[in-house]
């Protein structure tokens, strides 16, 4: 587990909007949960993700990996699911990518706002 008294080394985190650092990547987080509704901000987060990952500390550009991921694999499963909708369960399926796309967003929300990497960011699931 992690520790709950971790505190991530000064300077470490970035500070500025295009910095590759803890506030660029809640911005790529947000932008994908905005893509709900605007749907071209996910490519916008996409391509700030892939523009700053390498750039920053190692815990945040797990957080990057893990976006890029959550990204390309909600397409993934999005296709799927509407090629699923011939059947109709395509339906029901298209709902759960929107919750696990929702979720793998809170979930790094929540990490970085705490300043800890995603334990494992090339997961298929959560």
């Amino acid at each position: 587990m992690t520790d709950p008294n971790y505190q991530p080394p000064a300077g470490s985190g970035g500070e500025g909007w295009f910095s590759p650092g803890r506030m660029n990547v809640q911005v790529v987080y947000v932008l994908y949960l905005v893509s709900f509704v605007v749907g071209l901000t996910g490519i916008v987060g996409l391509i700030m993700a892939y523009v700053n990952r390498g750039k920053g500390p190692a815990w945040v550009d797990t957080h990057y990996t893990y976006a890029i991921r959550t990204f390309w694999i909600g397409l993934l499963y999005a296709l799927i699911a509407s090629i699923l909708m011939l059947v109709a369960i395509g339906v029901i399926l298209i709902f759960g990518v929107a919750i696990w796309i929702a979720v793998r967003c809170v979930i790094g929300l929540q990490k970085a706002s705490a300043g800890e990497p995603i334990a494992r960011p090339t997961s298929w699931w959560i």
